[in-house]
This record gives structure tokens, C-alpha cells and sequence, in this order.
């Protein structure tokens, strides 16, 4: 539209401007219907300009500040019997959430807590479950699966056992299960116990 002269009165398209007095009143209805814009001044013009796109970026600030204020799906799954059925549940709702909520494209966050018999299940002699550990990493998007082992009872069982326990490298030790298990819910965690 460089170059071109609006005059008051014109209706503006993208193909042509039309002047007002060149089409009746029923006429300038049915170009507005179809897309055509009335303007009286080239003052309105931009006007008109100017309010469309401060709706368009409103829309879109809007929309942005949605997605933004979604907080992370976050769950603690508690594991405390060395029981590899039980151990394979808490693995199948950690699968399950977590592709629940990546279909969804929302952010999820899971922590398996261990302690006492369920501790086990990060041991790197004794858990039954290690191939699924690993898959179950490599499903989330990295850093949002946890393995926690729970320091008080790997020094019980050390004590116990008279040697060091080893557990697994995806795992962390923690001071104790039980209290993270209360911090994380305090913080608004989910808590399942299977």
C-alpha cells in the first residue's frame, strides 16, 4: 500500500480501495462480510491497525502466561518391602504417570523412595529390578526420575551384614526415607504407596 493515497470515505482492501460513494449501504455490508474493511480516514486506517495487532499480541502474551504458570506433575512413590511384585508396581505407576502427562506435553517429576526391606531395590547385589530401573531412566527426560536409598537403614543393613553395601549408580542416598517422604509432600508432592 506504499504510494497510495486514502482518501475519506474509501474502503481498503488488500486488492483495492473502493470509495464510499461509489457503493450503496448494503453493498458496503456485504464487502465488510466478506473480509473488506470500511474506513473513513486514513487516521482510522491506522487506528484500526494499531488495535488489531495490540489484539493479536494480547492473545499471545496471554497464552504464553498460561503455558508458563503450569507447574510440573510431581509424585514420591514409596517402596519398603522387598517384595519384587511390589517393587514392579511402584515401576509401573512411575512408568505409567510419566507417560501419562510426556503425551500431554506436561512436565512430570517422580521420585522412588526406598527404605528398609525396600531398599533392596537399589542395591546393585540384590534388586531384582535393575533392567527396568534403566529403562525407566532412559524413558523421562533426564533429571526427572529419582532414586532415593535411605542412609539409616543402608547402615543398618551394613551393620547387619558386616560390609559395605553398594547400590546402584542412578541412585542417591539420602539421610533418611521416611523424612524425605514427609519434606516432599510438604512441598506439594503427590505420595503413592503401592
Amino acid at each position: 500500500m506504499t504510494g497510495l493515497s486514502i482518501t475519506p470515505g474509501a474502503m481498503v482492501t488488500s486488492r483495492r480501495v473502493i470509495s464510499a460513494a461509489q457503493v450503496g449501504l448494503a453493498r458496503i455490508l456485504l464487502l465488510t462480510e466478506n473480509g473488506y474493511t470500511l474506513v473513513r480516514s486514513y487516521r482510522e486506517l491506522l487506528m484500526f491497525r494499531r488495535l488489531a495487532t495490540a489484539a493479536i499480541l494480547s492473545i499471545a502474551f496471554a497464552a504464553s502466561g498460561l503455558a508458563a504458570d503450569s507447574k510440573p506433575h510431581r509424585i514420591a512413590i514409596q517402596v519398603d518391602q522387598n517384595d519384587p511384585q511390589v517393587m514392579n508396581l511402584a515401576l509401573n505407576n512411575a512408568t505409567n504417570v510419566i507417560e501419562h502427562y510426556g503425551a500431554r506435553n506436561e512436565e512430570v517429576e517422580v521420585e522412588i523412595v526406598t527404605y528398609g526391606p525396600g531398599l533392596h531395590m537399589l542395591r546393585a547385589d540384590t534388586s531384582p529390578v535393575q533392567d527396568r530401573l534403566k529403562r525407566l531412566k532412559e524413558l523421562a527426560p533426564p533429571g526427572k526420575v529419582q532414586f532415593s536409598v535411605c542412609n539409616t537403614t543402608k547402615q543398618g543393613m551394613e551393620k547387619a551384614e558386616g560390609k559395605a553395601i553398594s547400590i546402584l549408580a542412578d541412585a542417591t542416598v539420602i539421610p533418611s526415607g521416611v523424612v524425605r517422604l514427609m519434606e516432599l509432600q510438604e512441598q506439594g508432592w503427590s505420595y503413592v504407596r503401592p
